[in-house]
Order: C-alpha cells, then sequence, then structure tokens
C-alpha cells in the first residue's frame, strides 16, 4: 500500500466528522443529542474504500444499501472525501485513489481503522512483534492520529487514536 497524505477524514463512526461537529455546535441539536461514545481501545472504528471511480463506488452502495452521503473538501484541486451515511449516522468514508499518493498498482480496497490509545506507541511495536510499518502517524485535522500497518500475515490495516480519545 502507498503512502497517503495527511487528510481527511473520515467522519469515522466514533470519530467526529465535520458534518457532526457542525450538527453539535448547533444550539438546538446540542441538547438533545448525546455525545458520541469513545471507541473502545482495540475495536473497529471505521471503515474507508480507497477507490479510482469514486462516484461509481457511491453509486451503488446508495443503491444496493440505501446510503446518503455528505462530501468534505480536501483542497484545491482534490476530489471530496464522501462520507457515507445511514441516516444522519455516519457509516464509512469513500476516498478517491490518485496518483502519485496511490500508485497505479494500488488496487481498489476496503480499510479498517482500529481504535487505539496512542498511534505512536503502537508504531514503536509494530516491527518487534514481526509486522511492517507502511504509513507512519499522521494528523488529519479535527478528526485525529492514523498511522497505517502490515500486520505479519501481510494483512494491511489502519490504527487512529480519535481526537475525542480512546477508552
Amino acid at each position: 500500500m502507498a503512502k497517503k497524505k495527511t487528510r481527511k477524514a473520515p467522519a469515522r463512526s466514533a470519530k467526529k466528522s465535520p458534518a457532526k461537529k457542525a450538527k453539535r455546535k448547533s444550539p438546538a441539536k446540542a441538547a438533545s443529542a448525546p455525545p458520541e461514545p469513545k471507541p473502545k481501545h482495540g475495536a473497529f472504528m471505521w471503515n474507508e474504500l480507497m477507490t479510482r471511480d469514486d462516484e461509481r463506488a457511491l453509486t451503488f452502495f446508495e443503491k444496493l444499501l440505501g446510503w446518503t452521503h455528505q462530501d468534505w473538501p480536501m483542497g484545491p484541486g482534490q476530489a471530496p472525501y464522501r462520507i457515507a451515511k445511514v441516516g444522519e449516522k455516519s457509516v464509512a468514508g469513500i476516498l478517491k485513489m490518485t496518483e502519485p499518493q496511490f500508485p497505479a498498482q494500488v488496487p481498489t480496497h476496503w480499510c479498517g481503522y482500529i481504535a487505539v490509545r496512542s498511534v505512536d506507541d503502537a508504531w514503536q511495536q509494530v516491527l518487534e512483534l514481526g509486522g511492517e510499518r507502511i504509513h507512519p502517524p499522521s494528523d488529519i485535522p479535527e478528526v485525529g492520529r492514523f498511522c497505517i500497518i502490515k500486520d505479519p500475515t501481510g494483512a494491511v490495516v489502519a490504527l487512529m487514536t480519535p481526537s475525542c480519545g480512546v477508552e
């Protein structure tokens, strides 16, 4: 898997998306909506589809699962991060892969994010436990800190310490 630029994201279900943050800031919503619970250390907290055809993927899942979506701008000249929703709940992200960030040989894939108390501490342990480091710890504004690793069997996964913290 190629290195990713700090970006995004993920309105991850246990993380706070810009959309959710905006809703919490609304006086009417703030009084009625309980805060999202913090994810537990070691629990999967977000899933993200990385694809070269985000429009086609989004249309497929909207028709198949009834998802709606909200776009989160990524910056000038970049495709938006697509936040998939079931009702008002953010359930996944869809990221358009582009070169050179994602070389042509990187296939479309889903990436799971696992909550950890400290991305930096986990990153330090990866090699001694037989894993491989793929993308170093990086900050995602308003979301948290993540890294991408490969376990000793070759499976790739992201680790995340969300801004809201971890139980």
